[in-house]
């Protein structure tokens, strides 16, 4: 075993050396840092007390060092080959200097501080036995890419602001850097728009869920309610902005949208009374693009949005839109005939365009699903990616476009462990094969993500998305050239000792194992409900 598996770092590191010693965490161990870290230093002070039970003292650089053992934070200058996000960590009996051109290179630091302390550092009680100590080391440390996200469906299932909390906390260990919060859906509406009240007050509950699969008829007969105020949003944005980590809200638009037009049927091209769906798939009722009222109502919406998140990202969704609406509704005929437009595709690029255009006026970028990518999208919104198409993806690049990846044979945290095992998981990578080397920036990183149709509890949460998502931040982190699946192996089974701590329900090793027979048909795992994690 090599001396970085022994230190069992994840996501591994990018260069790291062991020399002989070891620094020792004691009480009379000190916390210096520049003026501009001191927050971090608390962070940094309050990770460690409940486990350790030394309650760190925190000082600014400039003043008198005593004989204790020390934890140094510093900023330097910038430095082209760490990027915006990497640090170095010198450890030696003495001193940890943790050191950074930015604080979010600090924080990093932290994180591979935390996993370099024993497991037991993690727990919320003191552990009066043990010995905290660290092995002297160099190491320096980067981002392969700048997008390393985590996407968390609340439309279908509600599950509220602490445990929204707690997986921020868990993207923060991995060093993921984006949230991205399917907010609306077909069977949910989850964000407080005060212009729009019905949106919380009808289109966040649903009368019953369907259970047993894509083509099931069975339902719970258990209704299904819950959204966040503004107020709400607020406090997990700041819990977020902490731990350095930006949220991308999605109001998914103009498909997926039953739970806005149960609560404002006119938004639709029928405009007959609907029910916030009890049932997953696709909807032929959609919002109607020939409606002038459809627009004012989204940008009213997208207003309080961009008013109320800071990260300066939308996404918009635009997958799975159904046209057999738009082919029968006399308003949107007349806007395909207004605006010379052939066929009812060309009506979303339409709607999409208009959304863009109205985001950039407020210097907002855009996502959207590659579904809604075609060469008439105007004003470069990131394309995310995640079925089909890829050639036109690929021509989007080309011309200066940015992509997340989020291949739905590899990334979709929901799909059974049959049909994306662990190892399967781990060999993906973000950058396509037939991508010249030269377009390969306009990769921004990768996105893993946790669809919540048949997730209905923070247990199943939990076992669908880990550990997979561990391995999904290795690949956002880790040099291409460093990805070995055995060494990752092994230092997970070490790293999975902390969620044992804490209570975290993953799945085994038995379990996240593709079985050679039930491979053959794994496709057909998709249609049902994928049954373990209890």
């Amino acid at each position: 075993m090599s001396r970085i598996q022994s230190i069992n770092i994840i996501p591994e590191p990018v260069l790291f050396n062991i020399s002989s010693g070891k620094f020792i965490l004691t009480e009379g161990t000190r916390i210096y840092s520049d003026q501009k870290l001191l927050k971090l230093s608390e962070y940094l002070k309050n990770l460690l007390l409940p486990a350790t039970g030394i309650n760190l003292i925190v000082k600014q650089t400039k003043e008198k060092i005593g004989n204790g053992t020390l934890i140094n934070l510093k900023l330097t200058e910038n430095n082209e080959e760490l990027g915006f996000e990497g640090y170095n960590i010198e450890v030696n009996s003495k001193d940890i200097n943790i050191t950074a051109p930015n604080p979010v290179g600090i924080f990093y630091g932290i994180q591979t501080l935390r996993q370099l302390l024993p497991p037991e550092v993690i727990k919320s009680s003191i552990d009066e036995n043990r010995e905290w100590q660290i092995p002297c080391l160099k190491l320096e440390d980067f981002s392969r890419f700048s997008w390393r996200g985590y996407m968390l469906d609340e439309a279908r299932h509600f599950h509220g602001k602490e445990i929204v909390k707690k997986m921020l906390d868990l993207m923060a260990l991995l060093k993921l850097n984006k949230f991205h919060w399917h907010l609306t859906d077909d069977q949910g509406w989850r964000i407080e728009i005060k212009k729009y009240p019905k949106l919380t007050e009808i289109g966040s509950k649903r009368e019953e869920t369907q259970v047993g699969g894509r083509f099931s008829k069975k339902r719970d007969g258990i209704p299904h309610s819950g959204y966040y105020s503004q107020k709400d949003i607020q406090e997990i944005i700041e819990y977020a902005g902490d731990r350095f980590i930006q949220i991308i809200p999605e109001i998914d638009l103009p498909g997926h949208t039953r739970a806005a037009l149960a609560s404002y049927p006119n938004l639709s091209c029928k405009g007959y009374p609907f029910r916030v769906s009890t049932h997953f798939g696709f909807h032929k009722d959609v919002m109607c693009v020939g409606k002038e009222e459809v627009f004012e109502f989204i940008q009213n919406v997208l207003k309080e949005i961009v008013d109320l998140f800071p990260s300066n990202i939308v996404h918009i969704g635009g997958d799975e839109v159904l046209k057999d609406r738009w082919k029968e509704c006399p308003d949107c005929q007349l806007r395909l005939e207004k605006e010379g437009l052939k066929r009812e595709k060309e009506l979303q690029t339409y709607f999409t365009n208009r959304i863009i255009t109205f985001l950039n006026n407020y210097k907002q970028k855009t996502v959207i699903w590659n579904d809604a990518l075609n060469e008439n999208i105007k004003g470069k919104p990131i394309c995310q990616y995640w079925f089909r198409r890829i050639k036109e993806v690929l021509k989007y690049l080309k011309k200066g476009g940015d992509m997340i990846m989020s291949d739905f044979r590899y990334t979709y945290l929901d799909h059974s462990y049959t049909f994306t095992p662990l190892k399967l998981a781990y060999k993906f990578e973000p950058i396509p094969k037939k991508l010249d080397e030269r377009y390969h920036k306009q990769v921004l990183g990768l996105e893993a993500l946790m669809w919540g149709e048949y997730v209905p509890n923070i247990k199943r949460l939990e076992w669908q998305i880990f550990p997979r998502l561990i391995a999904f931040a290795e690949i956002g982190w880790t040099p291409k050239s460093k990805k070995n699946f055995n060494s990752f192996q092994e230092r997970l089974n070490f790293f999975l000792k902390r969620f044992d701590i804490i209570g975290i329900n993953y799945a085994t090793f038995r379990e996240v194992k593709s079985h050679v027979l039930k491979r053959l048909f794994k496709v057909f795992t998709l249609a049902t409900q994928e049954k373990g994690g209890t």
